[in-house]
């Protein structure tokens, strides 16, 4: 028996359906929330959850008789492109960095929120670090005061709390790890 990736039911003959972009096994009863896929059964519960091997094995499988090269291509193809890859990520930093470009221009929070077409409030929160800033207002701050909110143009000491080991980049997994022996 099968549960059902709906509504948890267990079912002896799970359907696959697509909801949103998401293949899953359902019941007989949650087959209305999307549409039905024409798969095999075992080909769509081994590749589901796959990370490249499955998913270039079951292509090679429908191709008819593709050679092991197609698999080693399918392999680095089938990562598929994130919308989160391009873009940029929000300094650490980021409420120091506006704060402190806005008293070098002089200007209070709300000059600023005047000058950018925003709530003075709003500035109030980026600065304390409450809020992130929109792409939009990030954008406009940039602009106006001249800075760079995005952790590329983090400073050195920054990149070092990152990188997750010693400066020199030496430490390995059995470094940090003790055994129960």
């Amino acid at each position: 028996m099968v549960q059902c990736e709906m509504c948890g039911a267990e079912t002896s003959s799970p359907k696959t359906i697509k909801v949103e972009g998401a293949k899953l096994d359902v019941c007989a009863n949650c087959t209305d929330f999307g549409t039905e896929v024409r798969q095999q059964s075992s080909s769509s519960t081994s590749t589901k959850y796959s990370t490249g091997s499955g998913s270039s094995s079951s292509s090679s499988s429908s191709s008819g008789g593709s050679s092991s090269g197609s698999t080693a291509g399918g392999s680095s193809r089938s990562r598929r492109q994130d919308m989160f890859d391009d873009m940029d990520e929000l300094a650490t930093d980021y409420d120091d960095r506006v704060r402190n470009a806005r008293e070098k221009k002089g200007l209070s929070q709300s000059d600023l929120a005047n000058e950018l077409n925003e709530k003075a409030s709003l500035i109030r929160k980026i600065e304390r670090g409450d809020t992130l800033p929109s792409d939009r207002v990030q954008s406009k701050l940039e602009r106006f005061l001249d800075i760079n909110l995005s952790a590329e143009g983090a400073s050195g000491d920054d990149s070092e709390e990152w990188s997750g080991g010693s400066s020199t980049g030496s430490y390995t997994l059995g470094d940090v790890v003790k055994r129960k022996d």
